[in-house]
This record gives C-alpha cells, sequence and structure tokens, in this order.
C-alpha cells in the first residue's frame, strides 16, 4: 500500500510542522516585540521577584495600563523595544538621575551614560548594586540578558559586554522605561505620584 504509507508521513509532517508553528507562536510576539514595535503579552506570573512587604511595587495590568502611556505600557510592560534614534533620552545630555518610569526606582547617572552609537541611551554601570535584575532572554532566537527593574519588575532593556572601561556593561535601556530627574531639581517628583517617588 504505497499510497496509504505516503499518505501517513504527510499526516506526521504536517503534525511535525503544526506543533512547530504553534510553538513559534508563543514566542513570536516577543520577538516581534524586539524590532517592529509589537510585544509580547503583559506580564505573568513568571517573574517571582516581588514579594510582599519587601518595598516592590505589584500592580495589576489594568493599573498600570492607567498609569502609564501607551508607548510606556508596551515597553515597560510588555517588554516591547522602541525604534533606535527615536527615545527621548537618546541624545539627552543633561546630569542628573534616570529613574524607572513606572515606579520611580532610580537607575542610572548620568554620569554612566555614554553614546554607543546603537541608537538607545546607554550606560556603563547601574546606581547601585540592586537597582535592577537580569534574567536569560531567549526570544530572538540567541541568548541576551534582559535587564527589569527590581522594584517593579518593569522592562527596560538589555545588557550587553561590549560597554566601556571600567565595566565594559554596555546597558541598552528604552528611553519609554525611563524618567529623569534633573541635578538641578530640587523636587525629585518630576511629576510621580507618592508611591512612584525615587528612593532617596
Amino acid at each position: 500500500m504505497p499510497g496509504g504509507i505516503l499518505l501517513y508521513k504527510i499526516l506526521v509532517i504536517a503534525t511535525l510542522v503544526v506543533g512547530i508553528l504553534a510553538l513559534y507562536s508563543n514566542l513570536g510576539p516577543r520577538a516581534l516585540g524586539q524590532t517592529s514595535g509589537h510585544s509580547r503579552p503583559a506580564q505573568g506570573q513568571s517573574r517571582t521577584l516581588a514579594r510582599k512587604g519587601d518595598g516592590r511595587v505589584k500592580k495589576t495590568e489594568s493599573e498600570w495600563r492607567d498609569q502609564l502611556t501607551p508607548e510606556q505600557y508596551q515597553v515597560a510592560r510588555c517588554s516591547a523595544t522602541e525604534k533606535p534614534f527615536t527615545g527621548k533620552f537618546n541624545d539627552h545630555q543633561e546630569n542628573g538621575v534616570y529613574h524607572c518610569v513606572a515606579c520611580g526606582n532610580p537607575l542610572f547617572s548620568s554620569e554612566a551614560k555614554y553614546d554607543s552609537g546603537s541608537g538607545w541611551p546607554s550606560y556603563f554601570q547601574t546606581l547601585s548594586g540592586n537597582a535592577v535584575s537580569e534574567l536569560k532572554d531567549i526570544s530572538l532566537g540567541t541568548v541576551r540578558t534582559e535587564v527589569i527593574c527590581n522594584r517593579c519588575e518593569s522592562h527596560l532593556g538589555h545588557v550587553f559586554p561590549d560597554g566601556p572601561r571600567p565595566t565594559g556593561q554596555r546597558y541598552c535601556i528604552n528611553s519609554a522605561a525611563l524618567g529623569f530627574t534633573g541635578a538641578q531639581d530640587d523636587s525629585t517628583s518630576a511629576g510621580l505620584d507618592e508611591n512612584q517617588q525615587p528612593e532617596k
């Protein structure tokens, strides 16, 4: 029965293709989010950094949507990536502190900012050792290191080992994930509510 064997092989191959496509569709939105402005679904239960009483910020996705602009929400909560050379902080030169747009956590000093030529704000170190957390990211088929805010788990960008001395690190961060407080600004709020104040 050559025809029966051929039909069986076709069904097996079709089943494998459907399985592969189903797997790809689960990874696809995040992968697309890194290059085309689309994004993966809002963060679910996979991140478990926040625990009750540890000072970290937890909100529902509805609350994040109400607080953030659409672009901020897509980047910070859905891990989208803004287009290179379009972010407001890419060429920003003012002295001060860059903080998480979602919770106000101080992340980077202007003293650590440099022009990497990548099209995104880049820093060679964080403001403190516990400002961010780093997670393994395989969304584009390669292993990268995702950087998230250690206080609210918002996506910030990625870190690469090709930065300048003294650290050799390049924190490649989306402008949409950042706020800024200038060095001459006596008020650290920069438009943030009480729950978003940068820590002093």
